[in-house]
């Protein structure tokens, strides 16, 4: 087994990692989300609990996913064409992690600190 096919093992791994992430997580969100229902017999908070920790497994599994791209474009198939389709696969993922912390926070990250965020949905809708 040579080097690069080695890496390309390593970087199916880390996919699928950040795969299981996403996929895991959401699970978890849901029975969470399930426990919360039934605890509190309301779901509005749940719900706002549930899309945040729905966005913040998304967001962790986009980052490994990057991970691997990274690893991929520069140890497995490092040519100018590849460069350009991590360039514009790194892109599309900050663009969608970016979205999803304004959708998980409310607030631009730059007015997380005047606003008071601080991580935690808040018990008003």
């Amino acid at each position: 087994m040579s080097y690069e096919d080695t890496i390309s093992d390593v970087v199916k791994v880390v996919e699928a990692a950040g795969a299981a992430i996403m996929v895991l997580g959401g699970l978890g969100a849901f029975a969470v989300f399930a426990r919360d229902v039934i605890q509190a017999g309301t779901a509005a908070r749940a719900y706002r609990l549930l899309r945040r920790n729905l966005g913040r497994c998304i967001l962790l599994g986009l980052e490994v996913l990057i991970i691997a791209d990274i690893v991929r474009t520069i140890i497995v198939d490092p040519t100018i064409k590849s460069v350009a389709v991590l360039g514009v696969i790194v892109l599309i993922r900050i663009v969608l992690s970016f979205s999803l912390e304004v959708e998980i926070d409310g607030v631009w990250p730059w007015r997380r600190a005047a606003a008071g965020t601080n991580g935690e949905p808040s018990d008003t809708p």
